[in-house]
């Protein structure tokens, strides 16, 4: 079986899923090409379980200040780039084509009546799930940006609906946490803004992570460049993470029992969404903006959750090797009944 797999690469969280499905995908033998889109080929890092991976543009959102910034990206659209690279990636060669919110994948396939395979968060809100922000743009951009003839939604709880829990590793739980120890991934934000405001908790250690690396003078703040390896190792001792409120850095934290304080990208309907869905199932803490006093009554709340999930990519590779057979009630239920969800306190 030969599968092409789209992957939208303007955040990380896509990649990070993308990593998962790749090895189990590698690990039955199936045959996989990926390609990614949204970021400069010298922007991505950490990709060699991709293998022979392809590059094109695509299509990417501006962000100004932590807000999207639709004037700026319409303004920088390459639609004329855009198009032909729909045209001229050849998909004649694969029995699937899977996209993970990736436009140039997901149009192809349309155009050369391939059955596309849509797998992520954003197809989740093509059911009845919490949801904030909508705008008619929003709205649009979810139901034309990648479409799919077959759309897995992911989130963390059902609200009933037939999605599925994330992909993330399965990884173990950490036996020991250091207390004061807090992650930082605001990618959208102005990173000096960041530090100014953090550095008035000094009995905290923050780890930032940023593609924007700028020169910190504060013992207690730690400024890194984007690796996954490094974020990994922070993120497996520390307490707990603030972050934008993307989708799979979130369910990494649940998986891992940290505490979460999220600040969505404005004008962003999906991270608005994630952060009221964590609100109203009482996973994490939101603001709106960056609030002095938000962060410090969050910083001495000493209780997170912690969350198993099944591992979702072996059960779903399965599902692909199998035919995709229609996604009964019955085995939705049995993926969800595999999900453990306890509070903690330290």
């Amino acid at each position: 079986m030969r599968i092409f797999y789209g992957v939208q690469g303007t955040g990380n969280g896509h990649i990070t899923r993308a990593r998962v499905m790749a090895k189990e995908l590698h690990d039955v033998g199936i045959d996989v090409t990926f390609q990614f889109t949204g970021r400069p080929a010298d922007k991505y890092f950490d990709m060699e379980i991709f293998k022979d991976y392809q590059l094109r543009k695509g299509l990417t959102f501006n962000t100004d200040k932590g807000q999207v910034n639709y004037l700026k990206t319409a303004r920088d659209l390459k639609a004329i780039t855009f198009f032909k690279d729909i045209n001229s990636l050849d998909l004649s060669a694969y029995d699937l084509v899977i996209t993970d919110f990736e436009p140039v994948t997901a149009w192809a396939g349309k155009r050369q009546k391939k059955s596309v395979l849509g797998i992520g968060h954003q197809y989740a809100f093509n059911h009845k799930i919490p949801r904030a922000g909508s705008d008619p743009i929003a709205n649009q951009v979810m139901k034309y940006f990648a479409p799919a003839d077959v759309g897995i939604g992911l989130h963390w709880h059902h609200f009933g609906q037939p999605i599925l829990p994330p992909i993330i590793e399965t990884l173990e739980t950490p036996k020991n946490i250091i207390r004061n120890k807090i992650v930082v991934y605001l990618p959208f934000e102005d990173q000096r803004e960041v530090v100014k405001l953090l550095s008035n908790f000094k009995d905290f250690n923050f780890h930032i992570y940023s593609p924007d690396l700028i020169d910190c003078n504060h013992e207690h703040i730690v400024c890194n460049p984007l690796s996954r390896d490094g974020f990994q190792r922070d993120l497996y001792d520390c307490a707990g993470i603030i972050s934008n409120a993307g989708f799979e850095l979130a369910s990494e934290a649940l998986q891992l029992g940290k505490k979460i304080l999220t600040k969505p990208l404005h004008s962003q309907m999906e991270q608005i969404s994630n952060a009221a869905a964590l609100k109203e199932l009482g996973y994490g803490h939101t603001m709106t903006d960056m609030d002095l006093s938000i962060i410090e009554h969050w910083l001495h709340d000493n209780t997170a959750i912690h969350i198993t999930y099944p591992n979702v990519a072996a059960i779903l590779v399965e599902w692909i090797k199998d035919g995709m057979p229609k996604m009964d009630s019955a085995f939705i239920e049995s993926v969800w009944s595999k999900v453990d969800v306890l509070k903690l306190s330290f």
